[in-house]
């Protein structure tokens, strides 16, 4: 079965086929960095990297993506806040977004290209607009006309009527029509701009994305996405901008994931309901957070609240136990004969790995994936619990866990896993050694460190075996 996706321009199902054999062109709309970034941006940042990971686990090489607005109205009011340059509030918060994004263990993009180095696209861009008739110049403002594109509206599934009537600002007389977007913006006295055919002045937020998209993946994309909210207007306008420039499809899968709710209420500013993602993580393991915005269907809407997310950190802890007591039992019997894997195991293995990606096939369902990994976990504890159990056959299990792994990324990095492993185990044979030699005060004083540390001991045939709570 190939992967199927739920194209948000046809609102249907399509099986899956890139433009060019075995490589995938994905662009995902970044953050305005203005500000640390919140548990809104989290979702499409840790499910395309998702995608992304899905897509080259199935042997697709993935040129991934995603953009920086680093010229915004929101850049410049935070600079005029601090008394810094615009440029240093991008600096800023885009260091932030990288330490924010590894600590939830997304991988960085292929290149995520910022707005200030690409004003020169832009201006050329625009300026192929005009000469073609589908933009304008006024007062310094240049816009887009989108009379001049039949299919204005067709990704938000609206047409220009409903458009029009939609519209609640006052018109701006500037406009020839008041659905029409602006691509450059006039400079005010103090602003950040460069110089332009039109004056100085400075990009437009729709155009941006057109520009860097075209110069790094070519006219057409194989996939488009990010979170519902930019369907319309940017989505739509990026369209427009850019199939009336070279008459070719912008994308030929547009994705949208759905909203994030704080405890059932929309995440909004003014309800000052917002979580940032550095405060979540001080809370909540990152790998948690993870589960829990894979938990759910990626165009469903998602309930942040402190039910959800105790699910998500008591399913973490089941899988993180499972993986922790292989690795454990392999420390264990990789001294003896390796073995063989049975047919029977290998079989299993086969059935489940099968079932995982039949399930990422169908539209990235990650939730019915998960349910596969499950299906590991319980196979991995069953075969754990028989006492003459070889290293092959752990070393398949673990392989498995970690194939599937690479694309939910649900595990701990291994570095820090390790780690901690490693403290465990001294601290263990340290408190055997204490019990051998009737040093019972130094045994419980490991005992209760252990607790401390939420490491839980069970007794096994094979030996002392432990677990974190």
């Amino acid at each position: 079965m190939s992967v199927v996706i739920y194209n948000s321009l046809t609102r249907q199902k399509e099986a899956f086929k890139s433009i060019e054999a075995g490589k995938v062109r994905m662009y995902v709309c970044g953050p305005t960095v203005y500000d640390y970034i919140h548990i809104g941006n989290a979702r499409p940042a840790i499910f395309f990297d998702v995608v992304r990971r899905y897509l080259e686990y199935a042997g697709y090489q993935v040129n991934y993506i995603s953009n920086f607005t680093d010229v915004d109205d929101k850049l410049i009011k935070k600079a005029n806040e601090l008394g810094v340059s615009v440029q240093e509030v991008a600096d800023r918060f885009i260091d932030a977004y990288y330490e924010d994004i590894e600590a939830l263990g997304i991988r960085r993009a292929s290149m995520n290209p910022r707005v200030k180095d690409h004003i020169e696209d832009v201006v050329a861009f625009i300026a192929e607009l005009v000469d073609k008739g589908h933009a304008y110049e006024s007062s310094g403002d240049v816009y887009f006309k989108t009379a001049s594109f039949s299919d204005y509206g067709k990704l938000s599934h609206q047409n220009l009527e409903e458009l029009q009537l939609g519209i609640r600002v006052e018109v701006d007389e500037r406009k020839q029509d008041a659905q029409d977007f602006v691509l450059w913006k006039a400079a005010k006295p103090g602003e950040v701009n460069w110089e332009s055919p039109w004056g100085k002045g400075r990009p437009g937020w729709h155009i941006e994305c057109s520009a860097m998209a075209r110069k790094y993946l070519g006219n057409t994309l194989d996939i488009h996405g990010g979170g519902l909210d930019l369907q319309f207007p940017h989505h739509e306008c990026e369209v427009a901008q850019s199939e009336s420039l070279t008459g070719e499809p912008l994308a030929n899968y547009w994705m949208h994931n759905g909203y994030i709710h704080i405890n059932n209420e929309k995440m909004s500013k003014s309800l000052g309901n917002g979580i940032t993602v550095r405060e979540i993580v001080k809370k909540v393991k990152p790998q948690a957070i993870r589960y829990f915005m894979l938990a759910a269907h990626y165009r469903s809407p998602l309930n942040f609240s402190d039910d959800t997310v105790a699910q998500a950190i008591n399913s973490v802890e089941r899988i993180s136990n499972c993986y922790t007591n292989l690795q454990h039992r392999l420390n264990q019997t990789e001294q003896a004969e390796a073995g063989v894997v049975s047919a029977e195991l290998t079989a299993e293995l086969v059935k489940i790995e099968q079932l995982f990606s039949d399930k990422m096939n169908d539209d990235f369902n990650t939730p019915d994936a998960i349910t596969a990994l499950f299906e590991l976990v319980s196979l991995a504890n069953t075969q754990m619990q028989a006492a003459d159990l070889n290293a092959a056959s752990l070393q398949a299990l673990k392989a498995s866990f970690e194939r599937l792994d690479a694309v939910l990324g649900l595990l701990p990095e291994q570095a820090e896993e390790l780690s901690l492993d490693a403290q465990v185990e001294a601290l263990i044979a340290e408190r055997t050694e204490a019990r051998a030699n009737k040093n019972w005060a130094r045994a419980d004083e490991i005992r209760d460190l252990l607790q401390a540390m939420n490491i839980v001991l069970e007794d096994t045939p094979q030996g002392i075996r432990w677990r974190r709570k």
